[in-house]
């Protein structure tokens, strides 16, 4: 019962969220200085004016801006996000078009930050003022500190300049297509049995999953650490220490559950800034995603799909928000009163 009006009240906050920056995104664009009429006639001055009038009325530019937001609000309620001045094709579908390469680049970069951040964060804690400690926090402290674009150029020259391990640029090999429906091309070709095809997605994968999951990575090592000496200093676990039960029982069972807790608030936080970082790495390593496809709107002035992909984002945002709280009912049970 409480689950469920908790999901009520976050979809209707959700939307309202949905709402206001869509109107944030619609007045911002416009704030921007260059007219998008220009940028696709090309700025030359050889266009006719009754060619820039003409495609000024097919992008509703030549209204007022009122009717223009009545006929933005309009159309959102309609589910029409409009279309693309750049591609001349719905937003709606240019957007689904990129989904699939953001969604793999990053559940890879969470899956990173987690297959890391939890094992350093419980053996630190376990092992505290140890030497591993000592080296877990220090290049977690690191991590926090590098720029996304910084560590992604450094992966670039070790593992790609120097090394030649991995490639830089782009999904996969030159010409090669996803295998099935779901467009991630490492799930499709484990789908399709395609093994060679599945370790190349995964080389162009690792520099801009690396990348862009090491500052959650680090934060979160951090935190799950200090979680767990805290969880591990208290009476429960000396109870349970004085029964018997072993140093992997007490951590695993015990503390850990326990600690995951302020770690879970850090996680939703965190991937504010993961959506964010996105766009800098999908820039820098060619990632044919959402974060690139918003940078290139922007500088040409493409208010719809701005305007698309910022829903998106907020949208992803406010339901992995809702995925933390429902994530809290779990962890402590007692939260549900």
């Amino acid at each position: 019962m409480v689950r469920g009006r908790l999901l009520a009240e976050r979809a209707a906050s959700t939307a309202i969220l949905l709402f206001v920056v869509a109107l944030v995104v619609f007045f911002a664009m416009r704030l921007l200085p260059g007219d998008p009429v220009d940028i696709i006639l090309g700025n030359s001055g050889t266009a006719t004016t009754s060619q820039v009038q003409a495609l000024r009325a097919s992008l509703h530019l030549d209204l007022p801006l009122g009717r223009q937001v009545l006929l933005f609000v309009t159309g959102l309620f309609h589910g029409d996000l409009g279309e693309s001045i750049t591609y001349n094709q719905p937003v709606t579908a240019v957007i689904l078009s990129r989904l699939p390469a953001t969604g793999e680049l990053a559940l890879a970069a969470v899956a990173f930050a987690l297959v890391v951040a939890v094992p350093i964060g419980v053996l630190s804690a376990t092992w505290r003022n140890s030497m591993l400690d000592r080296l877990a926090m220090t290049a977690s402290f690191v991590g926090i500190a590098m720029p996304g674009f910084w560590l992604g150029l450094v992966l670039i020259m070790l593992f790609a300049a120097r090394l030649r391990w991995l490639p830089v640029e782009g999904r996969a090999a030159s010409g090669v297509q996803p295998l099935g429906p779901t467009g991630f091309f490492t799930l499709d070709a484990l789908l399709a049995r395609n093994l060679p095809l599945f370790w190349s997605s995964l080389r162009y994968l690792a520099l801009p999953a690396i990348t862009m999951g090491a500052v959650m990575m680090a934060i979160l090592a951090r935190v799950i650490r200090s979680s767990m000496v805290e969880e591990l200093g208290k009476e429960y676990i000396t109870v349970a220490r004085a029964k018997g039960a072993g140093r992997a029982r007490l951590v695993v069972r015990h503390a850990l559950r326990n600690a995951l807790i302020p770690a879970v608030t850090v996680f939703g936080l965190e991937l504010g800034t993961l959506l964010g970082g996105n766009m800098i790495v999908e820039t820098v390593f060619s990632w044919p995603g959402l974060g690139r496809l918003a940078v290139d709107a922007i500088f040409k002035r493409d208010y719809p799909l701005v305007q698309g992909v910022v829903i998106v984002y907020a949208f992803t945002f406010a339901l992995a928000n809702l995925a933390v709280d429902m994530a809290y009912t779990w962890l402590n049970p007692r939260m549900e009163g």
